[in-house]
């Protein structure tokens, strides 16, 4: 079985729900407590053993190139400073040397487009897909229990979590053979299916893994929902030929592509932080009386 070694970031979004905020600032680099939103999502990367972090990038994202890239001012003040602790900190965060690769989508066509931008740096092997905006938080990272099945069962391979069933119309839905798996095959996959009509309440969030021969769909995918190349369109064409998986996620997920989901993790991550979690919390109590 082909180990999964390669992840793809898409981050060429233009984040217009947190506007002014980004109109210089990527809504990756956001920060979530003291870590931009997109630091968090290549952490459970590398928790998960990726070895290669590909960034499909746009106009004015330099600054998350920037990131993954040694500050040499910064890091020789540090140093000179005596900040031991906070050099190590960034030492930590960055990449190892060839280890990230950034392309470009030139134009907004969706998803689908995005990640085809990818085709030629992840080449014939299957791959990861982490979309930066879904912020997964468990006890064992998402990526890692997605690699680890596909490990025993190959194929392709989507993370899936539950949500009320009133709200299913809001989602991408599977259907799987057995709903009470941790990991179970996909009989369908359906893209905001009209309220009543969805196979479960099991909604896609936001990680995949996925075969190569996803790129040959992309490559001829006409455009969907919204006047864009929808990645879902081109996993339910595969679906034809290929075997996917849905991997149950039991953890807490945050869409910080959202101003509600933005403000939830912020709290659930500062109340997980040992220094942080008792002074917050007295602080969230004084505002909420």
């Amino acid at each position: 079985m082909t180990r999964i070694r390669k992840a793809v970031f898409p981050v060429a979004g233009l984040g217009t729900r947190f506007l002014p905020a980004t109109k210089a600032v990527p809504k990756e680099m956001l920060t979530i407590v003291d870590r931009p939103v997109i630091q968090h999502v290549v952490d459970e990367a590398r928790a998960a053993g990726i070895e290669h972090f590909i960034f499909v990038t746009g106009r004015n994202k330099h600054v998350i190139e920037d990131h993954f890239d040694i500050q040499y001012e910064l890091d020789r003040t540090l140093s000179e400073r005596g900040k031991k602790k906070e050099q190590q900190l960034l030492a930590e965060i960055l990449p190892a040397a060839g280890t990230a690769s950034f392309t470009r989508q030139q134009a907004p066509l969706g998803l689908g487009h995005a990640v085809w931008c990818a085709r030629d740096i992840v080449g014939d092997e299957p791959f990861a897909l982490l979309l930066p905006d879904m912020l997964h938080k468990g006890e064992t990272p998402c990526l890692k229990d997605m690699i680890d099945a596909h490990a025993k069962l190959g194929g392709n391979h989507v993370a899936v979590a539950p949500v009320p069933e009133e709200e299913t119309h809001q989602y991408g839905i599977v259907g799987v053979k057995d709903r009470k798996a941790k990991v179970s095959e996909i009989t369908e996959m359906v893209e905001k299916p009209k309220a009543g009509t969805a196979p479960s309440n099991l909604h896609i969030s936001g990680r995949y893994i996925l075969q190569p021969t996803i790129f040959e769909l992309l490559a001829k995918q006409e455009k969907g929902a919204g006047g864009e190349i929808q990645l879902t369109d081109a996993m339910v064409a595969l679906a034809a030929s290929e075997t996917f998986f849905a991997v149950r996620f039991d953890g807490e997920i945050y869409d910080t592509g959202s101003k509600l989901g933005f403000l939830a993790a912020n709290v659930a991550y500062a109340l997980s932080d040992p220094a942080l979690k008792d002074p917050f919390r007295a602080e969230a109590k004084k505002l909420l009386g």
